[in-house]
């Protein structure tokens, strides 16, 4: 069965796109059938892997011009493909405000191919809006990335209770998937702290794995390649590698438990 899991945090910088890149590319890695859907009208997912400007893309897609099968790039490595997005999404929210069902457009849409995928991720803009109230709405659950800086927590609570309202409007079975602890600085203090108040907020749902500070993960994009095809010795790649195997386990653990 598929699981769709978007990776959301209305806080820009935070490593959500590097996560989605680098998340998506090490399930794949691991010979799992991955979708990775790019709703951000930046479109760093797609530029981050060498996809620019590709059409049809996401927003085909969302206004009902295209399906979703004929925007998916069909393996980008091995195991992965893609379902892009470009510079036409930034217009999507206000053409979508007035058309019925608004909320659940990008469920709809994934709903002829989710199928053929044992994992799907979406990467969500840095925002609340329309297009990430449209992925709570897909998604199975959430992934929640939190940088280990200041003001890391500062807007969390928003977050939260947004995942509630979709919650109890759209998507009742929706779930906290785990939370990231990204640019990690083992030197500092600073670092430290945030991630002690993390654990000590959301408890087991963080992850043993962090993703520590690492020049060749903000390298990787500008040669339009996830950390495991850029650098696989990287401390980046190893981190990646780590939070695929940890979410691999307990994705596995949860179905055999059900």
């Amino acid at each position: 069965m598929s699981k769709i899991i978007a990776i959301a945090n209305q806080k820009g910088g935070v490593g959500k796109t590097t996560t989605a890149i680098n998340l998506s590319s090490l399930i794949a890695a691991s010979e799992i059938k991955t979708l990775l859907v790019d709703i951000d009208p930046q479109s760093n997912s797609s530029s981050g892997i060498s996809i620019s400007n590709h059409l049809p893309s996401i927003y085909e897609v969302l206004i009902g011009n295209e399906n979703a099968e004929n925007a998916v790039i069909g393996d980008y490595m091995p195991f992965l493909d893609v379902l892009p997005s470009n510079i036409n999404l930034v217009g999507a929210e206000i053409e979508m405000v007035d058309m019925p069902g608004r909320e659940r457009m990008l469920k709809n849409a994934l709903n002829s191919i989710v199928a053929k995928y044992d994992f799907v991720i979406i990467d969500c803009p840095p925002s609340l809006g329309l297009l990430t109230l449209n992925a709570l709405t897909a998604a199975a659950s959430v992934l929640i990335p939190v940088q280990c800086e200041y003001f890391a927590l500062e807007g969390l609570g928003q977050l939260l209770n947004t995942i509630n309202l979709v919650k109890q409007h759209f998507n009742p079975d929706l779930a906290i998937e785990g939370v990231l602890l990204t640019m990690f600085d083992t030197r500092l203090r600073l670092s430290h702290q945030v991630a002690d108040e993390v654990r000590k907020y959301f408890g087991d749902k963080v992850y043993d794995t962090v993703i520590h500070r690492n020049v060749r993960i903000s390298e990787a994009p500008s040669f339009g390649k996830p950390i495991i095809l850029y650098d696989a010795i990287s401390t980046g790649a190893k981190n990646y590698v780590a939070l695929a195997t940890e979410l691999l386990n307990r994705n596995s653990k949860s179905a055999n438990i059900n």
